[in-house]
C-alpha cells in the first residue's frame, strides 16, 4: 500500500476530491498543511505542519518526518502546495516528480517569459516593475508592451491582481490597486515586483493534460466562451471539449507541450491557459498542477489499463504519482462543463435562492455554493474564491454550455 503525502493548504478547494481517490485506491495518506486539526496529537505519523511559505524549511521537517514514517509519493493538490510539494519530493528522493526549478518557473510569471521566450514560443511582450514605480518607469514598461497591456503580480493564481490597462493613467492606477493588494497579503513587508505584459486579443482555451516522463497526454480541452476582455478577467465557462477547429486544437496543444519541454517539467497535472490571436495560440500561463476550484468534477475518465472503470482527475493523479497501473486516458462524457460563478460585490452573504430551478435545467448535475451564509465576499482583481459552482453534462458542448447559462439565470444571490 504506497503512503502518499498530500499537501493540503487549508484554503484549498481541492482537498475533499483528492481524500476521496486516496481512499478509493486504499493509498495509506499523510496530510501536510500550514494548519493542524484539533485530533492532530491523535493523529501520529498521518499529520505534518508546514510553513507552505517556507518550502526549503518544509522540505527539511519532511525529512525528519519520513525518517519515522517513510513516504512513498508526495503531491501538491494547488497553486499554493505544488513548490513544497516538488522541494520534499526532491529531499525525499520520491520516484515520481518534477523538478523544483521547472515548478519554480511556474510559479513566478518572470521566469516563465524568461524561459518560454528563450525556447521561441509565441509570448507577450513583459516588462518587471516595482510596486513603488515611478511615472518614469511605468511610461518605459508600456514602451515595451504597448497599450492595452495587463498589470498582473508575478505569483498569484486564478486572476487575482490582473487589471487591463488601457491608457497610461490606467496603467498608474492599476499597479496602485494591486500594490495595496500585496501589502494585505505579504503582511512581512516583502511585497514581490509586479509584470506588465501586453493584452492579447482573442478566444482562450484551456488544455488540461498529464506529463509523463516529459511528454504531454492531453486530458481535456476547454472552451471559455465568455469573452475575457478586462479590466478583470473573471473566468466562468469551461466547456469540452473545445469547438475550435482540429488545426486550431493541434496548434495550441503543441505549444503546451513546447512549453512543458522548455519549463522540464517531467510528471504530474499540468493547466495551462492560452489565447489564440487569429489562428495562432498565445500561451499565457502554465501550472503545475490540476485545474482549481471544483472544476474537476465535471472531468470523468477512462483509462485503457481498466476501461470499464470510471475515474476521477484526482484518482488518475494520484495513480500515476504512486505508480499504480495507468493506461492511456480518454474522457467518458462526449461533453462536460462548470460555471463559475463569480462573487458579484462586495458585502455579506445573505443567501442564494433558485438552486432547485437550476436543477431542474436539463443537462445540469450539481450546484454547489461553496461559500457559507455569513461571509464576507470580495470580487475580483482583490478576491480569491468563487461564489459557487454549476456542473453539466450532454451530448454536445452547445448544449452544455447553454444548460449551464440557463442554470446561472434561476439563482439569485442576496449580498448586503
Amino acid at each position: 500500500m504506497p503512503r502518499v503525502m498530500l499537501i493540503l493548504p487549508t484554503s484549498t478547494y481541492r482537498a475533499t476530491a483528492f481524500l476521496h481517490a486516496a481512499t478509493e485506491l486504499d493509498l495509506d495518506v499523510v496530510v501536510a498543511s500550514n494548519e493542524a486539526p484539533t485530533l492532530a496529537a491523535l493523529m501520529e505519523g498521518r499529520i505534518l505542519t508546514l510553513d507552505l511559505r517556507r518550502p526549503d524549511e518544509s522540505g527539511d521537517r519532511a525529512i525528519d518526518f519520513a525518517a519515522r514514517w517513510p513516504v512513498d509519493a508526495v503531491v501538491g493538490v494547488d497553486e499554493a502546495s505544488v513548490m513544497t510539494a516538488a522541494t520534499i519530493a526532491e529531499r525525499l528522493g520520491v520516484a515520481i516528480r518534477n523538478p523544483v526549478a521547472a515548478v519554480g518557473a511556474t510559479r513566478d510569471k518572470r521566469l516563465l517569459r524568461k524561459r518560454l521566450t528563450a525556447a521561441g514560443l509565441e509570448q507577450p511582450r513583459v516588462a518587471e516593475i516595482d510596486i513603488e514605480a515611478d511615472e518614469r518607469t511605468l511610461a518605459a514598461a508600456v514602451r515595451v508592451t504597448g497599450l492595452p497591456c495587463v498589470v498582473k503580480p508575478v505569483d498569484l493564481a486564478a486572476s487575482r491582481g490582473v487589471i487591463r490597462a488601457d491608457t497610461r493613467a490606467d496603467v498608474e492606477r492599476a499597479v496602485q490597486r494591486v500594490g495595496i493588494l500585496l501589502r494585505n497579503i505579504c503582511t512581512d513587508g516583502s511585497t514581490p515586483p509586479l509584470i506588465v505584459e501586453t493584452y492579447v486579443d482573442g478566444a482562450e482555451i484551456a488544455v488540461e493534460g498529464l506529463v509523463r516522463n516529459g511528454r504531454v497526454e492531453v486530458i481535456a480541452l476547454f472552451d471559455k466562451p465568455d469573452p475575457l476582455v478586462g479590466p478583470f478577467f473573471e473566468e466562468s465557462i469551461y466547456v469540452t471539449p473545445s469547438r475550435l477547429d482540429a488545426a486550431s486544437q493541434r496548434a495550441a496543444i503543441g505549444v503546451v507541450s513546447d512549453a512543458v519541454s522548455a519549463l522540464g517539467l517531467r510528471q504530474g497535472p499540468i493547466h495551462a491557459e492560452i489565447r489564440m490571436r487569429g489562428e495562432t495560440p498565445v500561451l499565457i500561463e502554465v501550472a503545475a498542477r490540476s485545474i482549481g476550484g471544483l472544476c474537476s468534477q465535471v472531468i470523468r475518465l477512462v483509462c485503457a489499463d481498466a476501461p470499464d472503470e470510471l475515474r476521477s482527475l484526482e484518482n488518475v493523479i494520484l495513480r500515476q504519482a504512486c505508480g499504480l497501473p495507468l493506461g492511456a486516458i480518454e474522457l467518458f462524457d462526449a461533453a462536460s462543463g462548470v460555471f463559475m460563478l463569480p462573487v458579484p460585490a462586495r458585502g455579506v452573504l445573505r443567501g442564494v435562492s433558485g438552486i432547485d430551478l437550476a436543477m431542474s435545467v436539463e443537462g445540469i448535475t450539481g450546484v454547489t455554493i461553496s461559500v457559507p451564509l455569513g461571509e464576507w465576499l470580495t470580487p475580483l482583481p482583490e478576491g480569491d474564491r468563487y461564489l459557487g459552482f454549476i456542473f453539466a453534462r450532454g451530448d454536445a458542448p452547445d448544449a452544455v454550455d447553454g444548460a449551464l447559462r440557463q442554470a446561472q439565470l434561476q439563482l439569485s444571490v442576496d449580498i448586503s
